[in-house]
């Protein structure tokens, strides 16, 4: 009897220790950036309206973000953004930029949108 009420306790105790969750993704469109949290929350801003940085409301323990956005990317791409604008579909490609995200800890994650082919 003891020994099933010591082990409850630890497993209740166990349960009790779930980690906030981290950062896992972060993805660009033209206007909003999407963050994917490790427990599969999603959470979005319109980062483009706030001037790249920001906090995300309602997500999480509270994260900060800031998207930096890179003027002058390869020519490949600048070729691709060209001919797609030229074709209308203006926004259609995300921007490249670097975004950090800050957890309610100070700690920065880093990502690159969009993310690097095989990732």
């Amino acid at each position: 009897m003891k020994r099933s009420l010591i082990l409850a306790l630890a497993l209740g105790g166990c349960a009790g220790l779930q980690a906030a969750p981290v950062p896992q993704a972060a993805r660009l469109s033209s206007e909003r950036l999407t963050l994917t949290l490790s427990d599969g929350t999603v959470c979005r801003a319109d980062w483009a309206a706030q001037g790249g940085a920001g906090r995300f409301q309602d997500c999480g323990p509270g994260f900060g973000y800031s998207v930096e956005v890179i003027e002058n990317p390869n020519l490949l791409r600048q070729v691709w953004t060209g001919l797609t604008g030229a074709l209308g579909a203006e926004g259609v490609v995300p921007p490249m930029a670097e975004v950090v995200i800050t957890d309610a800890m100070g700690r920065d994650h880093v990502f690159v949108s969009p993310p690097p082919a095989g990732d």
